[in-house]
C-alpha cells in the first residue's frame, strides 16, 4: 500500500482545509490522460473516494487511489515539498533515493 510522508500528509491536510471540500476529504490519485510518453497521474482534493478506491487513512492526511494505479503505488512513498507556498508531490520508492515516478508520471 502507498505510504505517506509526514510531509505529504500536511500539505495534503492543508490543501483539504482550504478547499470547498468537507475536513472527511482528501487527496485522490488517478491515471490521467494517456500521452504518448505514457499516463501521468491526475492529483485532486476530493470530498470522498470513489466506489473502488483504495483508501489510505494511516496518517493525518486520506489518500484514495485509483484502482487501475494502484498496483503501480503499491511499494512507493508520497512525498512533499513546500516551497514558496507551493506543494510540490512527488513518488519515491520505498528507498527515497530512487525515484519510482516524478509528480506526473505513472503507469505506462
Amino acid at each position: 500500500m502507498l505510504t505517506v510522508s509526514p510531509t505529504a500528509a500536511e500539505a495534503i491536510s492543508l490543501l483539504v482545509e482550504h478547499s470547498d471540500v468537507a475536513q472527511s476529504g482528501g487527496l485522490r490519485i488517478a491515471a490521467g490522460e494517456p500521452t504518448d510518453q505514457g499516463t501521468p497521474l491526475a492529483l485532486a482534493i476530493v470530498e470522498a473516494p470513489q466506489a473502488d478506491d483504495e483508501v489510505n487513512a494511516g496518517t493525518d492526511a486520506t489518500v484514495y487511489v485509483e484502482p487501475q494505479v494502484a498496483p503501480y503505488l503499491a511499494e512507493a512513498v508520497l512525498d512533499a515539498q513546500v516551497k514558496d507556498g507551493e506543494i510540490a508531490f512527488a513518488l519515491h520508492d520505498s528507498d527515497p533515493t530512487q525515484p519510482a515516478s516524478e509528480n506526473g508520471a505513472g503507469p505506462h
